[in-house]
């Protein structure tokens, strides 16, 4: 009896993650209440606070696990650069972002900085850092990456994460509406990488 309790509890958590990480990822951490996700799973609130303190606790296990997951397939496009170039390369790093995140990445962690407590801040700093920031500074420290002399792979990916957000809109598609994702991807790694006006 005590397992099949244990199991129901396990099964119960695994719902709150996989319904958080849904509502989170589309609503960010302002626009989500642990109302909304003891809605989603079938639960009460009290039922949810039995298995997690509250909903940043929630939310960097999120963070967490979907991180996790990025920085695993970076990692491995980073390592198959005899595959691919360095555009190919990046291209495939922009779909890994985009398939997880169905909202821009950058202003769903970033706003929730405000929100937090300040040791949870400080974990979601080094899970951003460790989990996005530093496998795209990784490509961009490629062999075949050449970056203008003054910028380096830190600036560069900052610089990268923070332009995505195009990806993003629904209303202004870069290319227009015909586009597909990957064709809307390619345009805008053109602009980031080669800007705007012809020497």
């Amino acid at each position: 009896m005590a397992l099949k309790r244990e199991a129901q509890l396990e099964k119960t958590h695994r719902a709150i993650l996989e319904a958080a990480q849904t509502l989170f990822l589309t609503k960010g951490f302002q626009g989500t209440s642990t109302r909304d996700i003891a809605k989603a799973v079938g639960i009460t609130q009290p039922a949810l606070y039995h298995h997690f303190a509250d909903k940043e606790v929630i939310y960097l296990q999120v963070i967490q696990t979907v991180g996790a997951g990025i920085k695993t397939r970076i990692d491995a496009i980073n390592q198959s650069s005899q595959a691919a170039t360095a555009t190919q390369r990046l291209v495939q790093i922009t779909q890994v972002l985009t398939d997880a995140h169905p909202r821009d990445i950058f202003t769903v962690i970033h706003s929730s900085f405000a929100d937090l407590k300040p040791e949870n801040m400080k974990q979601l700093g080094m899970l951003f850092q460790m989990d996005y920031i530093t496998p795209i500074e990784t490509f961009f420290e490629s062999p075949d990456v050449n970056l203008r002399g003054q910028l380096d792979a830190k600036q560069a990916a900052a610089f990268y994460i923070t332009s995505l957000s195009p990806l993003f809109s629904r209303f202004h598609r870069i290319g227009g509406p015909e586009v597909t994702q990957t064709e809307q991807i390619e345009q805008l790694l053109d602009m980031i990488m080669h800007g705007l006006v012809a020497d």
